[in-house]
């Protein structure tokens, strides 16, 4: 009988004589989080689930389905995974900056571009630019949640109902816009905020929000 993914993790671990709290570390999450992976409780996204493949040296295409070979045949050096069956797409992986924090709440100035306090990876991103962020605050929830990461794209194009990073008056939030003439609305998603409407003559930036990642 093929194993489930969580039985696939807790074998991976295992077989690199890791423990669970080793693993965390590794990943960079709680020990109880690679717990609920072990148990079925919860499914890492494809993230995290590169992630693991990386740390313990198995095939990503295995880890995620149980097909193939259980230990990756690439060089680690790739960024690139090959997936053995037509189909699966190559998929790049990308080390992003994960810069400090910006507000899903009240706008603040929280986030400076120069300052990296990590890198993450991540897939199917195109612009050289981007990077990731922390968002802190619930405004934006369920959508985006405190604690989650977004991954903004300065190279492309923001337009009325996408979600934005925009800074105002050297102000910084997160919230959904909607562009007008003179004026761009940042609207939250959580019912418990106000919308605000600010000039576009005070607005330094507007960039869009391409990814979200979900705190686990």
């Amino acid at each position: 009988m093929k194993q489930s993914i969580a039985q696939r993790i807790r074998h991976a671990r295992t077989e690199k004589e890791m423990d669970q709290a080793k693993l965390a570390a590794k990943l960079d999450v709680a020990t109880r989080t690679v717990q609920r992976w072990e148990k079925g409780e919860q499914v890492p996204d494809s993230n995290y689930l590169m992630r693991i493949a990386k740390v313990t040296g198995v095939a990503p295409h295995w880890l995620l389905t149980g097909n193939g070979d259980m230990f990756a045949t690439t060089s680690a050096e790739t960024k690139v995974f090959p997936l053995p069956t037509s189909r699966y797409k190559r998929v790049e992986l990308v080390s992003l900056p994960l810069l400090s924090s910006v507000p899903g709440g009240a706008p603040s100035l929280m986030f400076h571009p120069d300052y990296v306090e990590k890198y993450i990876t991540v897939d199917d991103i195109k612009d050289t630019n981007a990077f990731a962020l922390e968002v802190k605050g619930s405004s934006m929830a369920p959508r985006i949640e405190d604690g989650d990461i977004i991954v903004v794209s300065p190279k492309q194009e923001a337009r009325t109902g996408d979600i934005c990073v925009v800074r105002v008056n050297d102000e910084d939030t997160v919230k959904r816009v909607k562009i007008e003439d003179q004026f761009i609305h940042l609207i939250p998603l959580n019912p418990e905020y106000e919308p605000m409407a600010v000039r576009k003559k005070d607005v330094a930036f507007v960039w869009r929000v391409v990814k979200v990642i979900k705190s686990v």
